[in-house]
């Protein structure tokens, strides 16, 4: 458990099985984690047992698991740590770097490094500077695998300088003037964080006149005589001190000359200073802050636009609109952003150009592999940035080139890719992916480890998982193995393996059943198989039925003194136990002597005071639970009338003027001739008093004209009669009777929006591709929208393809372009390839179109193809594989043909790729496979003259006779020409064919037979014919058949153990005949020796016919033992004539379907031919001689 630190601790079996492992991506990582965390938190320290002993047993390189910033700056008060933590097998040694040399930790007396660790903590109790330590330090972990590297860790110790105390001369200003009071504090690290208070403490009030910039002075955009304060203070305080520095600048009170008129002065800015424009740099992800502060008398607005586009949703605006803020820059966020200042005098603008540089980030960032002997693999390592960085890979932490005076032939760098082939154990290393521009680095290890193992189950056996009904549930199979283990799951031990539907399989071996039923409920197994073993392990499944409370408590009242009473009925799965627990309050309810709970329900008996309160029934069970609340209100006797009559009125404690806004002030028209503002009512604790209504002023915006008023009780008034979209200013107060509330601010509300009645003119296309097409047009007076301009609005449909007879969608689509430039343009993707398209332009406003322009035709080109409609792979046999397809719904062009590229797939080796080209009319193939241990990965598409289209990709089924459709007593019965055929199935009758294939003097042949029923026959006219195998001993050439079905489950019958075990038997049989027939004859084929060794010789040898010596006796002409006798009594003789062994006659096949003949003999040979006796030379009597 040493090996094991809190990031495994947040996910232990996913981390090490997946990510060192399974090579899996980050993102997948922490949904499966999500996921395990979810489901087997219970489980959770049972696993840590088995991933600690796994690590323990498997070898492994170095893994960096925790370090300190890059940027780590450190408290001079406390002890100096410097982190460095790291996991392998063997555990690692530490070493340090400072500043590139190394750094002797030994020697420094204030330094030590802790136990099982690489950190440093530098103690200054004994005396030392933490300045002395400021430096650039580097982490080294090692075992016999590699070297892991950390980042390099720039450490700085925090500063906070004092701040002198500085006496200033009084600030003399006139009223109406602009003022900045300067704070200036003495830098620090990190940078202090200022703000302005006076003597009291309490914060100088700022507003849109009044506030402090980015840079910490005070800015007035107009001075007032209130301003006049004697006690304004900079203040700063730093992150790591937590020290308040006061009055660091003291002013004397700033001398405002009163005047009797201020003068008007339009907007000049304080903030920035200089020219009409201004630039500024910011990296990728950092936080971007524009500053405009202006000065002038009014007070200056401030709005701020992006040239080109509007403001995204990540801008806010800060400081009374003075700052724009973006708290993650990208990219996207660059360009040239304005600020406006006006007033009723002028207005002012300032352009600052922002650009966005970045320093490196991660495109692909290279992950660990573990790869078995002869495999080969790759690293990656991808980072982009502005400028573009600078890829360097390391190995062991020293430059890959330095390690490279011998050439590797099983290792190549090619830019951002290390090549790894066909690896050999004992080449473990880890490598490091270095990526710098001039704005920062990346570092990244990634571990290449070399193991060779069997599958292994890293999770305890058999485990038990209840699942409440209709519930999500996963179970856990966490497993190793190195090539990495194919895993599947079965339940109960039967069928295919289960995935999608209702199950889906995660790369770490989780399966997830999306929800659970009762008929879920059983055993499943996970296997996990490479090439050098498996694994498997089972899990059991109960479903239950949920805890649900089926009578809830009702809210209730009662009087002190009586009882009350709260119903709690639950019902649950009855194999649960469940508990009832009660709380008042939201914390557990002491019952005592007084208070009853029973299985049903809890009773109060003695109501009083300390009784109200909210009480909550809890029901719990091992997996599960339910709450349900009610309220208990407690009445004083005699007083229930009274307090059901006062119920509704609220009888505020103090009466006043209301001291609330009412929120949510607007004002939008729902015609074109009216304004409807609108508010949210306040609330009954913020009504202070009787009779409240609200005034409401509006005046037109930027006339001068006075303001028009009406009051109100309701939440609403409509201005009628006004001209179409103008803007008016809006302002509400609430009143009682007892006096007016405070004012709201002014807001902007428009009238009535109306139909746009100009279209946009000369709309055209250039530029037409396969998908897009530049759009263009020219655009409509503003004055003619009629309302606020959203967008010029493009619709769109497809007329037709101008591929022949494809029927196509014409649903009107639409895009908008937001754009107020003099000569717009805009650019339409998404169109499908070549097809005939039409559009129109209107612009649009935010509740009407306005007239379309002009319409416009165009055609698309040619260009790739879609997906095939389907593509089926189906396996009959072992030997081939058919596959079907359809052409794509959208051709996108001319079809001019198929490719179809395919490789054997073996555990994690793959074959070489293979390909096949097919014209457009073939939807079919027929494919021999090389190698039938193996699976085929496919991969298919469709051609156009552009190209290849999306492709299509399948993998073979698992060819497997171990389901339940089977095929048995298959017979063969022969005739003279032809052959009755006869099997038994319980292959599903309709939807299932049967492949019969036979041979036939050398030649296959085929014949397909539907299925009609569960008994099928076929008869096969077969031309018998025979064959010699030597003068004496013949047999007859049978016509083997093997027969074969197919279905989505195929079962080859050529694989089945009943059928395998009869072949062996009928070619054991065969054997046997033909070893005794050879015996037979190697001894002469006369009479048995046992029958003749004691008979005397004659004294005359008697020669055959045929040249042989013949030594016989009288008894020679006794049929010998075991021969058969003839109808008169005479033994018979062989010619070895084919008539003889009956040609024609009622031969027969036996039920295996092997061919016996019943051997007969002729009655019309020669006496003296009979010394030549045929029992011998037939296979027949052979057979009866060795019985």
């Amino acid at each position: 458990s040493g090996q094991l630190n809190k990031s495994e601790h947040s996910c232990a079996l996913r981390v090490v099985h997946m990510l060192a492992i399974y090579h899996t991506s980050s993102d997948i990582i922490a949904e499966s984690c999500s996921l395990y965390l979810l489901s087997y938190l219970s489980l959770f320290a049972f696993f840590l047992s088995f991933v600690s002993l796994f690590l323990y047993l498997v070898k492994q390189p170095p893994t960096i698991m925790k370090q300190s910033l890059k940027d780590y700056i450190v408290d001079p008060r406390d002890n100096i740590i410097i982190e460095c933590e790291a996991k392998g097998n063997p555990v690692p040694t530490f070493s340090w770097r400072r500043n590139g040399k190394f750094f002797n930790v030994g020697k420094d007396p204030r330094v030590t490094m802790r136990k099982r660790s690489g950190t440093l903590e530098i103690s200054f109790r004994s005396g030392g500077r933490p300045e002395d330590y400021e430096g650039e330090y580097q982490c080294f972990a090692s075992n016999d695998f590699g070297t892991a590297l950390t980042n390099k860790i720039l450490l700085r110790v925090s500063k906070s300088p004092l701040w002198p105390k500085e006496v200033l001369e009084p600030v003399v200003v006139g009223e109406g003037s602009s003022l900045v009071l300067a704070c200036n504090p003495p830098p620090g690290l990190p940078p202090p964080h200022t703000f302005w208070m006076n003597s009291a403490m309490m914060s100088i009030t700022q507003d849109r006149r009044v506030s402090m910039g980015l840079n910490g002075d005070l800015y007035f955009s107009n001075v007032l005589a209130k301003d006049s304060h004697t006690d304004y203070s900079c203040n700063a305080t730093h992150t790591y001190t937590h020290i308040y520095t006061h009055t660091h600048v003291s002013l004397h009170p700033p001398k405002v000359f009163e005047c009797r008129k201020v003068a008007e002065t339009p907007p000049n800015f304080l903030s920035p200073t200089g020219t009409d424009s201004s630039r500024m740099m910011v990296l990728r992800g950092q936080k971007l802050q524009l500053e405009c502060i202006a000065a002038g008398v009014p007070t200056p607005s401030i709005k701020w636009f992006k040239k080109g586009g509007d403001l995204n949703q990540k801008v806010k605006l800060d400081n009374f609109n003075k700052t724009l803020r973006i708290d993650s820059v990208s990219e996207e966020d660059a360009g040239e952003y304005m600020c406006m200042a006006n007033n009723q005098i002028g207005s002012i603008r300032h352009s600052i150009f922002v650009q966005v540089k970045a320093a490196p980030y991660w495109l692909d960032k290279p992950f660990n592999l573990v790869l078995a002997p002869d495999e080969s693999s790759r690293l990656v390592c991808r980072a982009n940035g502005n400028p573009k960085p600078l890829i360097k890979w390391l190995v062991n932490g020293e430059p890959i080139e330095r390690n490279s005076s011998l050439p590797n032939p099983r290792r190549s760098v090619v830019g951002d890719t290390i090549i790894f082939h066909s690896v050999q154990i004992g080449s473990s290393a880890v490598y490091q992916c270095n990526a710098s521009n001039h704005h920062g680095y990346l570092l990244a290890n990634a571990f290449v480890s070399i193991l060779d193992m069997a599958p292994r189950m890293l999770g305890a056996k058999n485990q038990l998982i209840k699942v409440i009904e209709n519930n999500r549930t996963f179970l856990d199979c966490p497993f190793f193995g190195s090539p990495l283990p194919e895993l599947r799951w079965f339940k109960n031990g039967q069928g295919s393996g289960l995935d999608g539907g209702q199950y889906r399989v995660y790369i770490n071996g989780s399966l997830e059943i999306k929800r659970a039923r009762v008929e879920d409920q059983g055993t499943y197994t996970c296997v996990a198989r490479n090439i050098l073993g498996k694994e498997e392990n089972q899990v059991r499944l109960e479903v239950k039925e949920p805890t649900r409370i089926v009578r809830a408590p009702e809210h209730q009242s009662a009087f002190r003194g009586t009882m009350a009473r709260f119903d709690c009925r639950v019902k649950s799965d009855l194999t649960l136990p469940i508990t009832v627990t009660w709380l008042k309050d939201d914390k557990p309810l002491s019952l005592g002597w007084r208070l009853k709970k029973d299985e049903d329900s809890l009773s109060i008996p003695n109501v009083h005071e300390q009784d109200e309160g909210t009480y909550t029934c809890t029901v719990k069970s091992e997996i599960d639970q339910d709450t349900a609340s009610a309220r208990l209100t407690v009445l004083e006797g005699g007083t229930y009338v009274i307090a059901r009559e006062i119920t509704f009125f609220f009888v505020p404690l103090c009466v006043s003027a209301p001291d609330a806004i009412p929120s949510g002030l607007k004002g939008w028209g729902t015609k074109n001739t009216n304004m409807e503002i609108s508010w949210e009512p306040l609330l009954d604790t913020e009504q202070n008093g009787p009779n409240l209504h609200y005034s409401v002023w509006w005046r037109r915006k930027d006339t001068g004209e006075e303001w028009n008023n009406v009051t109100t009780v309701g939440a609403k008034h409509i201005v009628h009669d006004t001209e179409t979209y103008v803007p008016y200013e809006i302002k509400l107060q609430a009143r009682n009777d007892f006096g007016p509330g405070p004012e709201s601010n002014i807001i902007i509300g428009y009238s009535g929006e109306d139909k746009p009645t100009a279209p946009p003119t000369d709309l055209h296309v250039s530029k037409i591709d396969s998908t897009k097409v530049n759009v263009h047009w020219t655009p409509v007076d503003p004055n003619t929208v009629l309302g606020e301009f959203k967008e010029y609005r493009l619709y769109y449909w497809r007329e037709g393809s101008m591929v022949k007879g494809l029927h196509v969608n014409k649903e009107k689509k639409t895009k908008g372009f937001y754009s107020t430039v003099a000569q717009p343009t805009g650019i339409l993707t998404d169109l499908q390839p070549y097809s005939h398209y039409r559009m129109f332009m209107v612009v649009a406003n935010s509740r009407y179109d306005g007239p379309p322009s002009n319409h416009v035709d165009f055609h698309t080109k040619e260009g790739v193809p879609d997906l095939p409609q389907f593509f089926k792979i189906v396996q009959w046999s072992p030997e081939s594989i058919h596959l079907e397809w359809d052409k794509p719904l959208e051709p996108n062009g001319i079809l001019i043909g198929y490719t179809l590229n395919y490789q054997a797939v073996n555990g994690s080796r793959v074959g070489h790729m293979q390909m096949e080209s097919f014209l457009p009319n073939v939807t079919a193939y027929r494919l021999r496979l090389p190698d039938q241990a193996s699976r085929y990965r496919f991969y298919l598409a469709a051609h156009t003259q552009v190209g290849a289209g999306k492709v299509y990709a399948g993998e073979s089924p698992h060819f497997t006779n171990d389901g339940e459709s089977v095929i048995w007593n298959l017979t063969v019965k022969p005739n003279s020409n032809y052959a009755n055929v006869s099997w038994n199935h319980n292959f599903p009758i309709g939807s299932s064919e049967f492949q019969l294939e036979f041979t036939l003097d050398g030649k296959i042949h085929t014949q397909f037979v539907d299925s009609f029923g569960a008994k099928q026959t076929l008869i096969i006219f077969l031309p018998l014919s025979v064959c010699f195998i030597s003068p004496i001993c013949v047999c007859v050439c049978q016509c083997f058949c093997l027969l074969t079905a197919y279905i989505k489950d195929q079962v080859d019958i050529a694989t089945q153990g009943w059928f395998i075990g009869l072949m062996c038997a009928i070619a054991l049989i065969i054997l046997i005949l033909l070893i005794v027939c050879f015996i037979k004859r190697s001894r002469g084929g006369k009479y048995p020796v046992r029958d003749k060794k004691d008979l005397p010789l004659e004294g005359m040898d008697q020669k055959g016919e045929d040249g042989s010596f013949d030594y016989h006796s009288d008894e020679d002409n006794k049929p010998l033992q075991g021969s058969q006798n003839s109808l008169d009594g005479g033994v018979k003789e062989s010619d070895d004539s084919l008539v003889d062994y009956g040609e024609g006659g009622d031969g027969q096949f036996n039920e295996d379907g092997s061919f016996i003949g019943q051997y007969t003999v002729k009655k019309d040979k020669d006496e003296t031919e009979g010394n030549e006796s045929s029992e011998a030379t037939s296979p027949v009597n052979a057979i009866y001689s060795l019985a």
